[in-house]
């Protein structure tokens, strides 16, 4: 079992994974505890985190309208309020790949 502070660093490795144009959930962040994902970018003042592209399951963005212009911005797709998490979701499996070098 890793240690808190790993945990930590790993998720935000992950966070920082996730290209420009697309989103993760907090599931893909940290599969064995979405809400530790979810503590960790919420408490999270590190510059280059891009915490506006982590979004809840169903695709809908945590932080309301702020974060939906965000990702507006940088062309994530969107159904009504939601984001198109069939178009715009990085799978778990690419993040793994994307921080391989992190472990």
């Amino acid at each position: 079992m890793s240690s808190p502070d790993e945990r930590r660093r790993l998720i935000l490795a992950r966070a920082r994974a996730v290209p420009e144009g697309f989103v993760t959930t907090y599931g893909d962040l940290w599969p064995p505890a979405p809400r530790l994902a979810g503590h960790v970018i919420a408490t999270c003042d590190e510059p280059g985190v891009p915490w506006q592209r982590i979004v809840r399951a169903d695709g809908t963005p945590t932080q309301g309208e702020r974060q939906r212009r965000l990702l507006r911005g940088e062309g994530v797709p969107f159904a009504g309020a939601r984001v198109s998490m069939e178009i715009a979701r990085v799978p778990v499996e690419a993040l793994d790949d994307l921080t391989r070098g992190d472990r």
